[in-house]
């Protein structure tokens, strides 16, 4: 993919959410082709309203920060989901975070944290915020213009892709599979565990 000259915005609605060591569920329609993929990002908390906010003072509308997992279906994404990338992204569970959140004043620099992911143990992503294409101050800007964020909103900002990467950048691709552990780690912050479990699906009453 190349360098995007704006940040890539799409959304993840709240049921995608997920705790620290929650369960990553796979439900049928994602399960019944391969191309499911691991994304560690920094995860900003947003303290304050912000609309139209500089680049200079974005930082100060920050509540905190924290850890994810941007867990994405890269046929659903790419192929299936007619270029809407929140159908990969957004299945129930699909956007695990934690373990806190860690104040800005105790992260006084966000470009500076090491951030990696574990699949089974086995390092798989391990980069720094450093390498961000586009800053936190710069992407709470632009996703400020015209649009109001919230107290509370959380920013997923991107992965990361040394030393293979995501699974989609490997040769051949190492998708996840069921029983899979996923470990995300953040410098100054933790990490989150979670299981992938391939569910049957269910109505819910």
């Amino acid at each position: 993919m190349p360098i995007p000259k704006y940040p890539i915005l799409f959304y993840k609605p709240v049921t995608s959410l997920g705790g620290p060591q929650d369960t990553i569920e796979i439900p049928t329609i994602a399960a019944e082709a391969e191309g499911l993929d691991y994304e560690c990002e920094m995860v900003v908390v947003m303290g304050k309203e912000a609309r139209d906010v500089p680049e200079s003072r974005a930082l100060d509308y920050v509540l905190g920060y924290t850890v994810g997992n941007d867990v994405s279906h890269r046929e659903w994404q790419i192929k299936r989901g007619g270029s809407q990338w929140s159908m990969g992204k957004g299945f129930d569970s699909w956007a695990p975070f934690g373990p806190g959140i860690v104040s800005p004043k105790i992260i006084t620099d966000p470009q500076g944290l090491q951030i990696s992911t574990k699949l089974n143990g086995i390092v798989v992503q391990e980069s720094s915020t450093k390498d961000m294409i586009f800053s936190i101050a710069q992407t709470i800007a632009f996703l400020s213009q015209g649009t109001t964020l919230l107290p509370g909103d959380l920013i997923f900002t991107g992965t990361f892709g040394s030393p293979e990467g995501v699974a989609m950048a490997r040769k051949p691709p190492k998708w996840l599979k069921d029983g899979d552990i996923v470990e995300i780690s953040l410098e100054n912050v933790g990490s989150i565990l979670n299981k992938v479990d391939f569910i049957k699906s269910r109505p819910r009453l």
